[in-house]
């Protein structure tokens, strides 16, 4: 398989011994027996895990694939390589690696042609991310303002806080954090500024928003962080990018699934899912069907499945996961160049 190296290099791990019981990772993957059930792997399909992470969900899938299928995964924090060499020694499948962020490792696999059966995400951050204090993800932690998923990226959340106007930084608060005191906690930010530590952040955000405010539910830093790592890391635009080209991916009869945590994750998925599955588009006065738009997907989630009282009892990150899967029913591409 070529890919270019410099954009998205790869590494390659293969072993054709019957079905090995790979080791449990330390991190619970959430849904994970709901998402194998609905993306119902089967030995010689092809899977592909665009955020491998811990590999909690890769396990479970590879195996059920078998020495003849194969797990590609696609990740780019480079200490998810190194784990995932760990895990393809094991793997009862054949692997392969794509470090890079999932849109340009998507777009690699198209170019080599390659359709897989399945195509899943897991959104935000790893436990190992938030866990790891020197990468800058937690208030919980006092640590450098880095919030890189993939530490090569020279662009981190120090850059973001201490050079964007406060008009931008008002704007990233608001749109990816739907945080309401967003204009407070920018003056503060670019009032202290330079800021270099998550405690410093921290102390920026609490003396920005009223006092009643910060003894509500939640860490009042909360909504902040999640909105300077989404920027710093470019997520909801990769996902927009993602989701299309997966889908292309998928031969009629794959199937997409996808994990997220916070509404604006959920928000694409769902509705980019639910437009693949839409018939008819026509206005509706009109007494028949003139457009001919037929449904590509069927939803195998109507509604978005969570996790039960027994998962967040035993993993409460877990607490706000949605999962929506659905299966290809036409290739509208395909379709397209046969009428055309």
């Amino acid at each position: 398989m070529r890919l270019n190296a410099e954009r998205t290099p790869i590494s390659h791990s293969h072993r054709y011994g019957p079905g090995s019981v790979l080791p449990m990772s330390e991190h619970l993957p959430v849904l994970a027996p709901e998402l194998v059930s609905l993306l119902a792997p089967e030995p010689g399909q092809t899977a592909v895990d665009c955020t491998f992470g811990a590999g909690g969900h890769a396990r479970a899938i590879a195996e059920l694939l078998g020495p003849t299928g194969r797990l590609i995964g696609i990740d780019r924090d480079p200490a998810a390589e190194s784990r995932f060499a760990k895990f393809a020694v094991e793997a009862p499948c054949r692997t392969l690696f794509i470090s890079a962020d999932f849109a340009a490792g998507l777009t690699a696999l198209r170019g080599e042609g390659i359709r897989p059966e399945m195509i899943y995400m897991d959104l935000g951050m790893s436990s190992m991310q938030v866990d790891a204090w020197e990468r800058g993800f937690s208030y919980s932690y006092d640590a450098p303002l880095d919030m890189r998923m993939d530490t090569r990226q020279k662009f981190d959340a120090a850059n973001l806080l201490n050079e964007w106007p406060e008009s931008r930084i008002v704007q990233v608060l608001r749109r990816f954090g739907e945080e309401r005191y967003a204009g407070g906690i920018a003056r503060e930010i670019v009032r202290r500024r330079p800021l270099s530590t998550t405690s410093e952040l921290v102390a920026a955000i609490k003396a920005g928003m009223p006092a009643a405010a910060r003894f509500g539910a939640g860490h009042p830093a909360k909504r902040s962080f999640q909105a300077i790592r989404i920027a710093v890391n470019g997520e909801l635009d990769s996902l927009e990018q993602a989701l299309p080209l997966a889908w292309e991916s998928l031969p009629v009869g794959g199937r997409l699934g996808v994990i997220s945590f916070h509404s604006l994750e959920d928000r694409p998925v769902k509705q980019f899912l639910a437009a693949k599955a839409r018939g008819c588009v026509c206005p509706p006065e009109l007494p028949v069907c003139v457009c001919g738009h037929e449904p590509e997907a069927e939803l195998l989630t109507r509604r978005a499945v969570s996790p039960g009282p027994a998962e967040i009892e035993s993993n409460p990150r877990s607490r706000s996961a949605h999962l929506r899967v659905a299966v290809k029913i036409a290739d509208e591409m395909a379709r397209a160049g046969e009428v055309g």
